[in-house]
């Protein structure tokens, strides 16, 4: 008899089984390969400060990370790519690698960053999800871990400060949402009709940047022109959500 997995995630709202895009994906992906994973959110413990989420526990093993919690899903045989070509393999790899390059530090500067939606969204709702006193630390750390990372990945030489790396940050995150438009075409999903890890990622990107209250978002803004981009959120929380309970 297979293990009992346990999810340790951050909870849902907005319409979605959760805020947290890498939690969103592992969500998305059990859900794609019917894995039965028991959902934890982690919300009102203090695990807010001390996990790190999204984590998957199987027996005695202990997954962190969306790629390698995929991966260990896999190898219980839960295997959304499976009937996935070569090539199709190839491409969901480089379009994952984009998401990560491109659009990724745009997310986090969405959120974590941007001042207006910090201080009327994204720090209120981290805040009353948290313990007290830990309603004072847990947004504060998620806020400057975002800004460590995005200088990491775009800071370079002479771009240093968060202000001189905007413009490019946003830039990029609109091309890319602009392929990944092309790429879906009329399609439920992006590679035939069943979804596949790369939906997963998709969706763990997308669907918080079109369903959170953002008070200040160029990057939502663009996305509710891209038709399609919505539409396949929609579908993914229709078909493989709607029988939960409702988020927010």
């Amino acid at each position: 008899m297979a293990a009992a997995m346990e999810l340790r995630c951050w909870g849902g709202d907005w319409g979605l089984p959760s805020v947290h895009s890498e939690s969103l994906i592992v969500l998305a992906y059990s859900k794609f390969a019917g894995a039965k994973v028991t959902v934890s959110p982690i919300d009102w413990t203090w695990k807010t400060l001390t996990a790190t989420v999204p984590e998957l526990l199987c027996g005695d093993a202990a997954v962190q990370e969306p790629s390698q919690i995929l991966n260990f899903l896999r190898k219980q045989r839960y295997n959304a790519d499976y009937e996935l070509t070569a090539r199709q393999g190839a491409d969901t790899m480089a379009y994952i690698a984009l998401l990560e390059e491109k659009l990724r530090p745009a997310l986090l500067h969405t959120f974590w960053v941007d001042a207006e939606n910090y201080a009327n969204l994204t720090r209120p709702w981290f805040a009353s999800h948290s313990p007290f006193p830990l309603n004072f630390l847990v947004p504060c750390r998620h806020a400057n871990t975002a800004l460590s990372r995005i200088l990491l990945t775009k800071g370079e030489a002479p771009l240093h400060r968060i202000t001189e790396v905007e413009g490019k940050i946003y830039s990029d995150a609109k091309e890319c949402l602009n392929l990944l438009s092309y790429r879906l075409g009329t399609a439920n999903y992006f590679f035939g009709n069943s979804p596949t890890s790369l939906d997963a990622y998709v969706f763990g990107f997308v669907a918080p940047l079109i369903k959170a209250n953002l008070p200040s978002s160029p990057l939502q803004s663009h996305l509710k022109q891209l038709d399609n981009l919505m539409s396949f959120c929609d579908t993914i929380l229709a078909v493989y959500f709607s029988s939960d309970h409702p988020y927010g």
